[in-house]
């Protein structure tokens, strides 16, 4: 997987738009170390399958006249490559270079001279001294995704050495300037098609990159870039779009991104900064498709609570609620008015929301009478972390405050509620948003990538995420 991971990365993707990104990523040297190893792997993979064609031809031998001659079967037996880098070019992107390599064959060799005498052995030959460099270059297909193709490929061979099994000695000065020259010239040719291959082989696998993700059933992030990618001697640092959408209808939210930059951190391969814009694009997302609301019903409510959702619970703080709907069970409708409001500070990242809450008394004949409206102001304070591939969280509550919309019984006060409506939202509302917030959202990924020793710090405006990477085969 020759810097498969990074690749899809550090697409040169022209920049469509002046918007500032939602999420940041800085692909550090480490992470590069990283995608040189796993590509030093399969291009020594890739030059195993060079095919060095069989060689034939006639030389005139003193004293015994014309000798014909064939080298057959020549086959790869390794591939060593010891020496490699991936080096940044500041404003242009990633160069690779490989040194000292070396590629061993073995084949078979023939001859015929004096019209009747044959004789046949096998050959060993090492290929010394190979380099290769090349440049990697990199477009956007019709879809967002990165294209990568190999250009400004140069390599190189310095010697062979033939070693001959069986037949005449004198045979093998015949065969070893001659093989030597002929085996390095045709392997020359193809080391850098090869290198080409290998790196166009990756198209395939970047083509799973999560340029839209889904999230479930009312949204998906995009990741699309926004810009094209910083190249420094450091880093690669890229800026996507990090926008949540309804599924199937990209309407932007009423906000834009602010600028926000990463901190100069190289300590882990890969960096990714989630704006509060990502945030709150979610709320706006879902607060549009209508699914940050909730009814409750009192077999929501612990049965050991003493606090009920019925006329006598509601009707011992309200008396007329008793009187005009005696012994009937009721509901709770908890809705947002507003798109939350996230804000991040440093280790700490807090969400304003602003609802309603709209009780009703159950008929006998399963219609709903309302008894009055709530407005509720709450701030809950979140904790996120990263699962998998996944940022997800989890809130609690630090404050609510009530007042009355609207009353279909009579004034009252409503401070008297604000025990059961806390007791509502700690032991209902939170436990089943925070079900859907641990389930996450994803990150910008590639295959089977796995983020390793990572950690997660809230800083002001952001949320920065550093991680090694690991790739399963």
């Amino acid at each position: 997987m020759f810097l498969c991971c990074w690749l899809a990365l550090v697409a040169f993707v022209p920049a469509t738009s002046s918007i500032n990104p939602g999420v940041k990523v800085k692909l550090t040297g480490k992470g590069l170390e990283y995608g040189r190893q796993l590509g030093m792997l399969s291009i020594g993979q890739k030059l195993k399958t060079i095919k060095v064609p069989d060689v034939s031809g006639k030389k005139r031998v003193s004293p015994i006249g014309k000798v014909r001659y064939s080298l057959s079967n020549m086959q790869i037996v390794n591939v060593a490559l010891p020496k490699s880098a991936v080096e940044l070019v500041p404003g242009t992107g990633i160069k690779l270079s490989i040194g000292n390599a070396f590629i061993s064959l073995r084949g078979n060799w023939r001859v015929k001279y004096l019209r009747i005498i044959k004789d046949s052995g096998s050959f060993d030959l090492n290929v010394n001294g190979v380099s290769i460099t090349t440049s990697i270059a990199m477009r956007s297909d019709e879809t967002g995704r990165p294209v990568v193709s190999s250009v400004n490929c140069a390599a190189s061979v310095s010697s062979a050495n033939v070693k001959f099994h069986g037949g005449a000695s004198w045979l093998y000065n015949l065969f070893r300037s001659f093989a030597s020259k002929a085996i390095r010239s045709e392997m020359q040719k193809q080391l850098c098609p090869l290198v080409a291959d290998a790196v166009n082989d990756l198209n395939p696998q970047l083509k799973t990159l999560n340029v839209v993700a889904k999230v479930d059933k009312y949204a998906e992030i995009e990741y699309s870039m926004v810009a094209s990618p910083t190249v420094s001697k450091s880093s690669i640092d890229l800026s996507l779009k990090g926008e949540f959408y309804n599924i199937g209808k990209h309407q932007e939210p009423p906000f834009s991104p602010t600028v926000f930059a990463l901190p100069p951190q190289t300590t882990n391969m890969l960096y990714i900064g989630v704006s509060a814009f990502t945030t709150n694009s979610a709320g706006f997302v879902y607060n549009k498709a209508g699914a940050l609301s909730l009814y409750i019903t009192d077999d929501m409510i612990p049965q050991g609570s003493p606090i009920r959702l019925n006329t006598r619970t509601f009707g011992a703080l309200i008396p007329q609620i008793a009187k005009r709907f005696p012994g009937l069970m009721m509901k709770m409708l908890v809705k947002t008015v507003k798109d939350p409001a996230v804000t991040y500070q440093a280790n700490n990242v807090t969400v304003q929301a602003t609802g309603t809450v709209t009780a009703y008394a159950i008929q006998p004949n399963a219609t709903l009478s309302p008894l009055f409206v709530l407005n509720l102001d709450t701030s809950v304070s979140a904790r996120v972390f990263v699962s998998g591939v996944r940022i997800a969280g989890a809130v609690s509550l630090n404050k609510m405050g009530l007042t009355l919309g609207t009353s279909y019984v009579g004034d009252f006060k409503v401070g008297i509620l604000d025990s059961i409506l806390q007791m509502v939202l700690k032991v209902v509302v939170i436990p089943r948003l925070n079900v859907q917030l641990a389930k996450g959202y994803p990150l910008p990924s590639l295959g089977k990538m796995k983020l390793v020793n990572t950690e997660l710090q809230v800083l002001k405006d952001y949320m920065l995420i550093g991680t090694d990477v690991q790739f399963a085969g």
